[in-house]
């Protein structure tokens, strides 16, 4: 059988318009933007605003704290590969079944352990849970409270393990927020309105049922890996085995059953057999070049494992050793540099490759939002559009 070929050119056409990214496929509000994404990337608290940002008009800092903190139609949550990601909060039963509750279990066994090397507890297992049992009590009556917070409350969780003796990264580690995130991943807490300005993390907690009126809804593992395999190949398809399995942090055994289930189709891919749903094999229409300047970590550019296709040979200019991108500025589908703002406020755009003059132009025009007190600069000497904040 001869596979349908979908090349680059396609991928990048696939991608600005389902990624919100291109000019007349913008997302309407923020739930959207992120439900288009599956979810966002939130390990940076900039970064969910920024993202959100680069795929709707007119966006200020108000919509996405609404949606985040009045509507919780967007929920923080600790999911696949131990990263924080917003979700839109229909996905949630999906990622807590097909993913968290993985990260939850590794992280148990973690804590357990080093529960009993620190000698807080000859069963680390036991300690935990009575740790676990105080915290939601704490937190039973609907407040909410920081780890701090709770950590002076709460004697138990006050312990701490010495990590790297002697070398210069080296120093105690709270157990508080490890027993934190253990009840995060397994769904019973959640990160709740914040105690800092958007461009800083600093959550305070609350029990999930208070927070958004009901727990997380139960379903099976397998239906929730199924379903976050099917809407990533809905908003990144077409990709591979290792893109999902990476994206995923789960194995290639439960990918594949995942793909035989939904009936995903196999296609090339310059001659690596990548995926997309039945009803998603045809050519998408063309799509004019679009241009946009995204933050670090966002989640286009962290979400395939082999980028080869838009991120070129910038790898090791753009991502740090463990795989995390930094600022990104993209032209008709691909990486083509990145972008910075300075203590004065100035943006500066630094570009890898020729582009040509509508390709720089339109990256010169793009607004960036002001971090913190800072305010807009120029981009090459270029004057930028206001931004409402």
């Amino acid at each position: 059988m001869v596979l349908r070929k979908i090349d680059a050119t396609e991928r990048r056409a696939r991608l600005g318009m389902r990624h919100s990214l291109a000019a007349g496929h913008h997302a309407q509000d923020a739930v959207e933007a992120a439900t288009r994404m599956v979810c966002l990337h939130g390990t940076d608290p900039a970064t969910v605003y920024l993202s959100v940002w680069a795929r709707i008009d007119d966006f200020t800092v108000a919509d996405l704290d609404k949606a985040l903190y009045v509507d919780r139609s967007l929920v923080k949550h600790l999911a696949m590969r131990r990263t924080v990601f917003v979700f839109p909060r229909h996905v949630l039963p999906f990622a807590q079944a097909g993913a968290s509750n993985r990260v939850a279990a590794v992280q148990r066994r973690s804590v357990a352990k080093d529960v009993a090397i620190a000698g807080l507890h000859t069963d680390g297992e036991q300690w935990l849970n009575e740790a676990s049992a105080h915290v939601l009590q704490a937190l039973s009556d609907g407040r909410e409270a920081t780890s701090s917070e709770l950590r002076a409350e709460i004697p138990l969780i006050d312990g701490a393990i010495e990590y790297g003796t002697g070398k210069s990264w080296g120093g105690k580690v709270s157990f508080a927020p490890r027993v934190l995130t253990v009840l995060s991943a397994s769904g019973q807490v959640v990160r709740a309105s914040n105690n800092g300005p958007w461009r800083i993390s600093r959550p305070r907690w609350a029990t999930t049922e208070s927070w958004l009126g009901s727990e997380i809804e139960p379903c099976s593992e397998d239906e929730g890996l199924r379903t976050l395999v099917e809407l990533w190949l809905r908003a990144f398809g077409p990709g591979t085995e290792t893109d999902i399995k990476w994206w995923l942090g789960s194995t290639l055994k439960a990918v594949r059953a995942a793909l035989a289930e939904l009936g995903a189709v196999e296609v090339d891919l310059d001659g690596r057999t990548g995926y997309v749903l039945p009803d998603d094999v045809d050519e998408p229409a063309p799509v004019e070049p679009w241009g946009a300047l995204l933050p670090a970590l966002d989640p286009t550019t962290m979400g395939w494992f082999e980028r080869d296709w838009y991120l070129g040979p910038y790898k090791e200019k753009l991502f740090d050793t463990n795989g995390n991108a930094g600022p990104t500025a993209w032209w008709d589908g691909k990486i083509v540099g990145t972008w910075w703002q300075n203590d004065d406020g100035a943006v500066s755009l630094h570009v890898l490759e020729d582009i040509g003059a509508e390709g720089v132009a339109f990256l010169e025009s793009e607004p960036v939002p002001r971090t913190g007190t800072r305010k807009l600069g120029a981009v090459n000497g270029s004057s930028l559009p206001p931004y409402r904040a």
